[in-house]
């Protein structure tokens, strides 16, 4: 019996593609296929000016590990003491997170959608409490440093908002617009036309 040829070594290296299939896949994507995007995906994401698809999908994955958790902590018995307080604990943090708006049952994490978690993005939670008029404008000021989440600027418009650091959301000390917003209200301080 004759031995079967060697298949050649596999290099660390890809060769170099010839000219034709350089042409041939210059216009395929291998990250996102076709398939891949959904339509309400698109949807979502123009709703919200979630500009990242890698940002979306890190939050579809983390509403299918709540809904799947929460799926498993139904099948345990009512009555059964682990159940009780892991069910609380998830809601707490879900509720204080601003994913929920009731603690009260399981049922809402398990309806959890990936749209909770584009509303707790930053620019979302800007243009809610009236500071922008579009998600456009509010995400241009984040990325210029203009807003601040209590002592720290924050620059990334991927930032979630949770319910208690709501209440911190300011203009920058220096900011343009907050010295506007304050000499159309007449509270401008003297003082602080001194430091201009």
């Amino acid at each position: 019996p004759t031995a079967w040829p060697r298949p050649p070594r596999a290099s660390s290296t890809m060769r170099q593609l010839k000219h034709h299939e350089k042409k041939l896949l210059k216009k395929v994507d291998f990250v996102q296929w076709k398939s891949d995007a959904t339509l309400h995906e698109a949807q979502v994401m123009r709703r919200y000016a979630v500009t990242n698809r890698d940002d979306y999908r890190h939050y579809s994955k983390l509403v299918g590990n709540i809904t799947k958790l929460a799926a498993m902590m139904k099948k345990l018995p009512q009555n059964d003491e682990f159940r009780i307080t892991t069910t609380e604990q998830m809601l707490h943090k879900l509720y204080t997170a601003g994913l929920i708006d009731t603690q009260k049952s399981l049922l809402k994490a398990e309806q959890l959608t990936v749209s909770a978690f584009c509303r707790r993005r930053l620019p979302v939670v800007l243009c809610r409490l009236k500071m922008s008029e579009n998600l456009t404008e509010a995400s241009r000021f984040i990325e210029q440093g203009q807003v601040r989440v209590g002592p720290s600027v924050v620059t990334d418009t991927a930032f979630l908002v949770t319910r208690s650091m709501e209440d911190f959301i300011t203009w920058v000390d220096s900011s343009k617009i907050k010295r506007t917003v304050a000499k159309y209200n007449d509270k401008l301080d003297d003082f602080d036309l001194l430091g201009s």
